[in-house]
């Protein structure tokens, strides 16, 4: 072996132990699970999301759409006209139902549990407003579950994200001068006790039309921060209000819907059978053994 001499051997001292120093931290953290371990997220929930796409021309429950796309109108089989029609007084409430992740869902996992809106004044006309009710599942309840896109944006759609949201009940034919109001949100039921009351949105948006883009979660108010009712005015016929539901089950009753539902075995889960796949199966320890590698040829190349 070839001789080395003093400051030569020094130096080799100092990068033998530079590279030592870094070998060790790459090391701790490869075996915390710090490098090429997955975040660790819970994301489980106890109703998969609903996915329906709002109504486009042509399609059953498109009613209709301004022509510079500031607002579109779906159909909505609990809309009802006030006869005799007194004025230009209109509006929605509607209840919004969402999963543990915040995604809109009709209400399969809460079967035989209602949620009930109190109504009165303008809207005790109306057949099904006092007072307002939505039984779960809404599919088995109501003709459309989901009526309203009430959150999100897209530049498709003019409201919303294209995408149904809520469930509402609308009315039309208030004189300028009603005054609508409703109560707070009361869940009966089977799963009463799975459902929390988030909050209350209420918009009285002056004829701008509702504004979709907010958080459903973030923009809800406790129930006398929201309003509880609004007056009609000439320069404000419109006005809106949404009981924000969500679905709280135990842990042990959800699932995780990214994972396949299917009982047979994936390619990916028979191959963490292989052991060649160890290093898959341990966060990090993939890494770790290239570093042991190059470590070994670096250490054979300053004995050298």
């Amino acid at each position: 072996m070839a001789g080395v001499d003093g400051p030569r051997a020094a130096l080799a001292g100092r990068k033998l132990l530079t590279f030592g120093l870094a070998l060790a931290v790459i090391v701790g953290l490869a075996a915390t699970g710090a490098v090429g371990a997955p975040p660790d997220g819970n994301e489980t929930v106890s109703e998969e999301a609903y996915r329906q796409p709002a109504p486009d021309r042509g399609d059953p429950y498109f009613e209709a759409a301004a022509d510079d796309g500031s607002w579109v109108s779906y159909e909505n089989p609990r809309d009802e006209y006030r006869s005799p029609y007194l004025g230009d007084g209109s509006g929605k409430i509607c209840v919004t139902l969402l999963n543990e992740n915040g995604d809109p869902v009709i209400g399969e996992s809460v079967p035989n549990t209602t949620v009930t809106v109190p109504t009165g004044g303008a809207t005790t006309w109306h057949s099904e407003a006092d007072p307002m009710t939505v039984e779960f599942p809404m599919n088995e309840h109501h003709e459309f579950p989901l009526d309203g896109d009430q959150f999100g944006t897209s530049p498709d759609v003019a409201q919303g994200d294209g995408y149904m949201d809520s469930h509402c009940l609308e009315f039309h034919g208030n004189d300028e001068e009603a005054t609508l109001t409703y109560g707070e949100a009361q869940i009966s039921g089977e799963y009463a006790d799975r459902i929390d009351v988030v909050g209350y949105i209420q918009q009285v948006p002056k004829g701008d039309g509702w504004d979709t883009d907010i958080d459903p979660i973030e923009a809800a108010e406790p129930y006398d921060e929201a309003g509880g009712g609004w007056t009609y005015t000439s320069n404000s016929s419109h006005g809106q209000a949404v009981v924000v539901l969500q679905l709280d089950a135990p842990a042990d009753e959800r699932f995780d819907p990214n994972e396949s539902s299917s009982t047979e075995p994936t390619e990916s889960q028979s191959s963490n059978d292989d052991p060649s796949n160890a290093d898959d199966m341990m966060p990090g320890f993939g890494i770790l053994t290239a570093i042991v590698a190059l470590s070994v040829a670096v250490l054979a190349r300053y004995r050298s």
